[in-house]
């Protein structure tokens, strides 16, 4: 129950005409709602009256019109003239492309809404979608229809996809995952809704002056969004902030109420997700905070202007931007609040679906739903299903927390322990008090349990519980989704076991039956069929087309590694894909990459554990080398480095200067240029990386082992030909095994290795026994790349040097250099080295994501429990 201004109301579904819906009738005895089976269900419903809104603002075209007569609809009625700009041309286009699948999405929610297969909600606080164009005509089969109509405006396909700004609603591998899980599910026919943030403005859009990281406003929105469906009348009520009162009712039964809170406003915006070729058109449903009243009009006229419009921006401030800088207070609370707000209306909008069919019967929600939550961002949602289902719909704590416990599952995506959600139980007891009063209940069963497991041991009571005391005391959220969920899942091979003998070694003990590993994938249709149609021409006449739907089919490539015409056709195509890749290089960073060259390519967030460092400090070994006139058995190559650094993150954006001013010297220098040219390309994003992987040679795959939990990017290039240089790491083992040890270079420490040599670890040693290692140290020092800015690497020597340097770049530094030294030698056997890119490509089936979700659905969503 929610009380605003006073005033008390009851949180029920929000259904436009309650009259339309069937009411489940209740028995004496047992109080409960009688099911109401999917066949049952009145598709007037309200809920399914949202399939009918699905149209938007396009219910005056017909769906059954061809491409063409719906493109020159809307080029000369909608935009009202005869010339057309291309982002003009590119709005009618993606509105014609989205008239053309309606059918098919209303089609898709009414089957849904009356739960002919298991619901899956997909809760991500990103989702990194990149363009959608391209990907719809794929998936619809309307590329060469679509380049027929625009034949006749003289208009090509290409140029309106570039016009298309990358959605901006994620930062890295976590949201392309969760947007190519996504495309599996549609692809695999499954019901999933994804739900997300729909953030204004996206992570940022990065610059680079004087070589330093500028972050700029990443306006994504600002030409619209003609994908989107704006669904105003199922807007969802969330609460922050007010206080929880108690009252005993007349049957002796405690009920908790939360008042005075401040409501916003929930509005979702949906986007379809097409499945490839099979009719299916899922959502993925992004929320847009409002306020619930525009400003106070009192005020206003009061002449306090300020305080009129207050409430409204305070409310907007929650969707405006992707990952607020939490290094303050402020930011902190804006995290907090954007993950709570995403929870509590996903559930809510879940809890609608369900009661409009089974009413108040929660006995079958867990086998007709299941929330995934993706890392740990969306963990709150825990205490908020157990709010709605207590508080709005009045299940005792027990129900309620069968229920949860039977539909929540959870997915962790990294091995460190400061990636992890804690959060003041000051700031959560401020904005949730009846939340934070759950997690202390929650919190005392889970206790009680643990005790029962290990009795007296008050260590393992403090260590495993979800409240970490203190002088300032926080809530561990990983915790509380591990103790939630029925399945915790990790995403590659070392990282599940790493969590089950590390990080989470007491659940483990705990609940074994809980954890199981899911390794990644990406989805082959973007990351192959659509960004490499070169490539996929050619494995098209030899293998025809099934394989898009079954990359496993890919192995059959290793028949045609001796076949000469086939492996001069893989290098042209790989040529050609260089050429555009240098392109893109001199367009953004105006540094020439020569095809002929080695392209060898880091591109990810910039994190210390990534080692786009220990990159770095080879291109500078390079350099000294050919300065010195060493360059027998080196391969001429181009090395390129791109992502962004968290604006608060110091370290990793003195790494990105570092980069930019090694690429200086080293491309001004005429000397060195025909052995060596350095880029480093601002602004990373999905668009890029859909031209960077067709057109790389090798793929820095180099974090520290025991890291990375999975990676996808390294995916990405193998499916693309590219050879993989890299540490026993993540996927990376998982892709060593499949491709086989020679067709991957490998180097470096082994996690156990790592972890062993942590507790006397001295870089100086290892500098002392790398010649080269010393040399490139020295010239950091001597201030060679940085002559007019003197002391500005200083911080970054000292990392190097320090002894509990948990990256240990100065430990790997010899055998990277090494693994660098045999990439230079099988790159000059440039027959050899195009078979080895062929038994990469025919060895990635194992990483289509269709093979991930298809192990989700199996072992997790559909699993009896």
């Amino acid at each position: 129950m929610t009380v605003t201004k006073g005033k008390s109301t009851t949180e029920k579904p929000s259904i436009k005409d309650k009259s339309s819906v069937k009411k489940p009738a209740k028995t004496a005895k047992s109080g409960k709602a009688k099911q109401v089976k999917p066949d049952e269900l009145d598709t007037n419903s309200a809920v399914n009256q949202s399939t009918l809104e699905v149209v938007g603002s396009n219910h005056d075209c017909d769906p059954c019109e061809t491409l063409a007569a719906t493109f020159k609809r809307q080029i000369h009625g909608a935009l009202c003239r005869d010339e057309h700009a291309i982002n003009d041309m590119y709005s009618a286009l993606a509105s014609t492309v989205k008239n053309q699948l309606l059918n098919q999405w209303r089609e898709t929610r009414l089957k849904d809404n009356q739960y002919q297969q298991k619901q899956v909600a997909y809760l991500s606080l990103e989702f990194l979608m990149g363009r959608s164009l391209g990907n719809a005509l794929l998936s619809l089969d309307l590329t060469k229809e679509t380049h027929e109509a625009l034949a006749e405006y003289a208009a090509d396909l290409e140029s309106l996809q570039e016009a298309e700004l990358d959605a901006g609603l994620g930062n890295g591998g976590l949201g392309r995952l969760a947007a190519c899980f996504l495309d599996s599910c549609a692809s695999l026919d499954l019901s999933v809704v994804g739900y997300g943030i729909r953030y204004e403005y996206g992570m940022f859009k990065q610059k680079l002056v004087d070589g330093y990281q500028v972050e700029q406003p990443d306006r994504w929105l600002r030409e619209g969004n003609p994908w989107e469906v704006r669904m105003a009348n199922h807007a969802i009520t969330v609460p922050f902030f007010g206080h929880t009162e108690t009252y005993v009712d007349p049957s002796g039964d405690r009920h908790y109420v939360w008042v005075d809170t401040q409501d916003v406003q929930a509005i979702p915006h949906d986007m379809p997700v097409p499945g490839f070729r099979n009719g299916r058109i899922n959502t993925l449903r992004l929320w847009k905070a409002e306020a619930t009243d525009d400003f106070d009009l009192a005020e206003f006229n009061d002449g306090d202007y300020t305080e009129a419009v207050a409430r409204k921006n305070l409310a907007e401030q929650i969707t405006m931007v992707l990952y607020p800088n939490d290094a303050s207070e402020n930011g902190k609370e804006l995290r907090l609040r954007q993950q709570y707000f995403l929870s509590s209306a996903s559930l809510q909008d879940i809890l609608q679906r369900y009661t409009a069919v089974y009413g108040a019967d929660f006995s079958q929600f867990s086998q007709r739903n299941v929330m995934q939550l993706n890392d740990t961002h969306p963990s709150i949602a825990v205490p908020e299903l157990m709010r709605l289902l207590m508080d709005s719909y009045g299940l005792g704590w027990d129900e309620a927390w069968q229920v949860t416990t039977e539909s929540m599952a959870y997915t962790n995506h990294t091995l460190l322990p400061e990636a992890l959600e804690r959060w003041p139980v000051r700031m959560l007891g401020n904005m949730l008090p009846r939340i934070l009063d759950i997690i202390y209940e929650i919190n005392a069963r889970y206790l009680e349990h643990v005790a029962h497991h290990w009795p007296g041991d008050t260590h393992k009571l403090a260590s495993m519980s979800i409240i970490e005391e203190g002088a300032h005391p926080h809530v561990r959220m990983a915790y509380l989704a591990i103790v939630a969920s029925f399945s915790v899942n990790g995403v590659a091979g070392l990282h599940t076991q790493l969590l089950k003998q590390g990080l989470f070694k007491d659940f483990y003990s705990l609940w074994p039956h809980k954890f199981n590993n899911k390794t990644n994938g990406v989805t082959p249709r973007r990351w192959l069929v659509h960004c490499n149609p070169r490539l996929t021409q050619l494995i098209n006449r030899r293998l025809g087309e099934s394989w898009l739907t079954d990359l496993t089919q890919l192995t059959a490539l290793n028949a045609f590694t001796d076949d000469k015409t086939f492996v001069k056709q893989w290098q042209q195509v790989k040529y050609d894909n260089k050429v555009e890749l240098a392109k893109l290089v001199l367009d953004e960073c105006e540094v020439a990459f020569d095809p002929n060259m080695m392209f060898d390519v880091q591109v990810k967030r910039i994190h210390e554990y990534k080692r786009q460092l220990l990159n770095i400090l080879h291109v500078i070994h390079l350099y000294q080398r050919i300065l010195s006139g060493d360059t027998k058995d080196l391969q001429p190559r181009c090395v390129l480095i791109g992502g962004k650094a968290a604006p608060g993150y110091a370290m990793a954006k003195q790494i990105i200067k570092l980069a930019n001013n090694v690429a200086h010297m080293v491309n001004s220098d005429p000397i060195v240029s025909p052995y060596l040219r350095f880029a480093f390309l601002p602004n990373y994003n999905v668009s890029a990386m859909e031209k960077i992987c067709p057109g790389t040679d090798l793929s820095e795959q180099i974090s520290t082992a025991g890291k990375e939990a999975s990676g996808t990017g390294n995916m990405k290039f193998m499916m693309n030909g590219a050879m993989t240089i890299g540490t026993f790491d993540g996927a990376n083992i998982e892709m060593l095994e499949e491709v086989g040890e020679e067709n991957f270079i490998l180097f470096g420490l082994r996690a156990d290795e790592v972890s062993e040599l942590k507790s006397h670890y001295n870089p100086h040693d290892f500098i002392q026994q790398s010649p080269a290692l010393a040399n490139v140290i020295n010239m950091l020092k001597s201030g060679h790349f940085n002559l007019v800015e003197p002391g500005i690497f200083d911080s970054i020597i000292a990392a190097i040097e320090d002894p509990f340097d948990q990256w240990m770049i100065a430990a790997d530094f010899e055998a990277y250099k090494q693994a660098q030294e045999k990439v230079s030698l099988a790159y000059a056997d440039q027959q050899g080295w195009t078979q080895m890119s062929i038994r990469n490509t025919a060895s990635s089936g194992r990483f289509s994501s269709d093979n991930t979700i298809s192990a989700y659905r199996d072992d997790i969503w559909l699993a009896k429990q």
